[in-house]
């Protein structure tokens, strides 16, 4: 399918990204109930390549549909069934809370900020699954829920456009005014602490769980700068309903291996709470805390049958998606 390069957001749909995700499919690893053809399977039998079962043959049933095979082993009569194949919905909920602006030092001119590399993730993933005649829909939030597309088979124009508006909103802090934190956090901004101003989760789940009444393919893209557990209690809202639960979870190059080397003031984007650090000697413990949190996702996303990947924004796109969207094939051929 295409999109008119006058739509704005259409700078996300990158041709190497598409190019290279283009020989495989992005399925639901649940049944889902459409009402048009296309890729995933549906919890109703019907006509496509793959076999479901047998059952006996009953007067009015179609004969061309009789396993002769299995006949002539049992002198009964049993006739095949396929499963179905149908559309999905996708709703992409995107984070765009002050520590998703980040964009690290160790990048360059040509690096981009969290919620840049997320804008191009969902943009590329809504095309993919717009050309499955699948329904796409976004929604971003911080506190709240701020901005909603609802899936429809029509909305990639829309999901293109809502990703352009929260793009160009709000300010990106640079390698010249942020360093890192456990949330983002950069040195010496013009901002008042207010502990009170972290993103959560769990009322923008709520709300989304709400909304979402059929079952989808649900994918989370944020740095997750929250307690683990808290995390997933929160996406329970969405998982509870028998959506495919899909996390990206993106973290700069800056907030993996913690880079800097003089002292400073640091201070957290969301709550702007000050912390003055020596790196060198915090280094190996920031380390260890940020693979502990890791590590704890990790384990909490396979106990929930939640997908989780971690993505490093230093990485090539085309390069993360690629990986990501093979391995969930491999998962889905060997099911």
């Amino acid at each position: 399918m295409t999109v008119p390069t006058t739509t704005p957001g259409t700078n996300f749909l990158d041709p190497a990204i598409l190019s290279r995700i283009g020989n495989l499919e992005f399925v639901a690893k649940i049944a889902v109930e459409g009402f048009i053809n296309g890729l995933h399977r549906s919890p109703h039998l019907g006509s496509s390549t793959d076999f479901a079962q047998h059952r006996q043959y009953t007067p009015g049933d179609d004969i061309r549909r009789v396993d002769w095979k299995l006949f002539a082993r049992s002198d009964r009569f049993y006739v095949k069934e396929f499963e179905a194949e149908t559309n999905c919905n996708f709703l992409a909920i995107l984070d765009v809370s002050p520590s998703m602006r980040y964009k690290g030092s160790t990048l360059g001119e040509g690096g981009v900020s969290k919620l840049e590399y997320a804008c191009f993730l969902t943009a590329a993933l809504a095309y993919f699954s717009a050309g499955q005649r699948d329904r796409v829909g976004l929604a971003t939030f911080n506190h709240d829920v701020i901005d909603y597309v609802p899936p429809s088979a029509r909305h990639l124009r829309q999901v293109l456009f809502a990703l352009d508006q929260t793009n160009r909103s709000g300010k990106v802090h640079s390698p010249l005014e942020a360093s890192v934190s456990g949330s983002g956090v950069a040195p010496e901004l013009e901002k008042k602490p207010d502990p009170g101003a972290r993103a959560s989760l769990l009322a923008p789940m709520k709300k989304l769980a709400d909304s979402v009444r059929r079952r989808s393919i649900v994918l989370l893209i944020s740095d997750l700068y929250e307690d683990p557990k808290g995390i997933f209690d929160a996406v329970d809202h969405l998982r509870g309903r028998g959506n495919d639960l899909i996390c990206f979870h993106l973290l700069d190059k800056d907030e993996i291996d913690f880079p800097f080397t003089e002292a400073s003031n640091f201070i957290d984007v969301e709550t702007g709470t000050k912390m003055p650090l020596v790196p060198d000697y915090l280094r190996k413990e920031y380390k260890k805390i940020v693979q502990a949190h890791t590590d704890e996702l990790s384990k909490l996303a396979r106990e929930r049958r939640v997908d989780y990947a971690r993505f490093d924004t230093s990485r090539p796109i085309a390069d993360a998606l690629y990986a990501y969207l093979g391995a969930r094939e491999r998962y889905n051929r060997v099911r």
